[in-house]
């Protein structure tokens, strides 16, 4: 199933003792295909810097950029779908572009994608995603 990580989503993902760590993992083993662009990969070693450090960013950018279970998508429009956060609005075109099942986030501007009728996006939080792979 390929999926989009909120960057939320995968700094609670990362670390071997988040609740969480079963996202990664399952990344990791190819459970789920990461779908990425340039613009979310360069978001997601901002923020793991920001928490968790450079070094570990590093390893962590490392793992993604070396895994076959991460594909990289290519954005050819920007649909401009979240108003409230523009900067979400890369994680909607990299769902669109790689024909991803869902985003997973815990960020409420992704709301507003469930009265959107085209392009028709999923939307899930953690619980739904677990729920969903059981």
């Amino acid at each position: 199933m390929r999926i989009v990580l909120d960057t939320n989503i995968l700094i609670v993902s990362v670390s071997s003792k988040s609740p969480h760590h079963w996202i990664f993992q399952a990344i990791l083993s190819g459970d789920f295909l990461l779908c990425v662009t340039y613009d979310i990969l360069m978001e997601y070693q901002e923020k793991i810097e920001e928490h968790m450090g450079t070094v570990f960013a590093k390893l962590i950018m490392a793992v993604l950029l070396n895994s076959p279970f991460v594909v990289e998508a290519k954005r050819y429009f920007a649909f401009n779908l979240i108003p409230n956060d523009a900067d979400d609005n890369k994680f909607c075109d990299c769902a669109i572009a790689s024909n991803a099942y869902c985003i997973v986030t815990e960020d409420k501007d992704f709301n507003v994608l469930k009265t959107i009728t085209f392009p028709q996006l999923n939307v899930l939080n953690l619980a739904e995603l677990k729920a969903l792979v059981g």
